[in-house]
């Protein structure tokens, strides 16, 4: 692993670095990005800078400082080759008092790297009885306030999935706790709409731009009981194949290998800086 911290790329990444005052380990007060490294070159960087963007902005975060934050990427990629990574920018609001409220300091920065192994091509996944609140005030926002998502993965897990998905407040297929989903019903390719809730995947975007899909909004009981093909996205996920929801077996189906050629045929026009 290699880590790199408000401008200083640390001899030891596993030493402590961050004030036990840091907003966003009190409170969860920041947004962060992940995306993979193939062959020391990060994917879709651009797209996932943007974002991070919109993330700190739509949390109050002082305008991002995108060339510090890229010049810590370039600081982790250049300390030792990688095949393949999890690369992660977080940014948070800085030392703060205990609580809630926030100091008017520089936002914190750190930009981490760590070998990572390639996803298997199909997973399982559950529903959980959560429900994403597609109105609230960080919805469509990556921040680090993951501890919904901890908790329903862990209930996938002790079910042998790799994934849990969610329903809106209104019972709409919404979204995993750290992926876009995609489903075939009625011979239709289709993914949940925005407003619905979902973060908007970088993964989800490039998919419908490469293949195309339906963005439409339905019932998760009845995605789960009629989808013939499912399959999800994510920065490490790619296009991932639903082989099994809850006790429900699915086929490796046309639709979704041939979303995931689409991806591998257009993945390397947005490797690197």
């Amino acid at each position: 692993m290699r880590a790199w911290i408000d401008g200083q790329l640390l001899d030891d990444p596993a030493a402590p670095a961050v004030s036990i005052r840091d907003h966003g380990l009190v409170v969860g007060d920041g947004v962060f990005e992940t995306l993979k490294v193939i062959d020391d070159q990060p994917f879709a960087l651009a797209r996932h800078l943007d974002r991070l963007e919109r993330s700190a902005a739509g949390l109050g975060l002082p305008t991002l400082d995108r060339a510090l934050v890229t010049k810590g990427i370039e600081a982790v990629l250049g300390a030792a080759p990688t095949a393949y990574g999890r690369l992660r920018v977080t940014v948070t609001g800085g030392p703060a008092p205990f609580g809630s409220g926030r100091a008017e300091v520089a936002p914190t920065i750190v930009v981490g790297l760590e070998d990572a192994v390639p996803n298997p091509i199909e997973t399982k996944i559950v529903s959980v009885p959560w429900r994403r609140n597609e109105r609230g005030a960080t919805t469509g926002l990556k921040t680090t306030s993951y501890a919904e998502n901890v908790i329903a993965l862990a209930e996938a897990r002790e079910h042998g999935a790799t994934e849990a998905i969610f329903a809106n407040t209104v019972g709409d297929l919404c979204e995993g706790t750290g992926s876009n989903v995609f489903y075939v019903l009625d011979g239709v390719l289709k993914t949940p709409t925005l407003s619905s809730g979902p973060l908007a995947g970088i993964t989800r975007a490039l998919v419908l731009e490469w293949f195309g899909a339906v963005e439409t909004d339905e019932p998760l009981a009845d995605v789960e009981e009629y989808a013939t093909e499912v399959f999800l996205t994510s920065s490490l996920r790619d296009v991932q194949a639903v082989t099994q929801w809850g006790m429900r077996t699915l086929p490796h189906g046309p639709v979704t290998q041939a979303a995931r050629e689409a991806w591998r045929t257009n993945e390397p026009s947005l490797l690197g800086l």
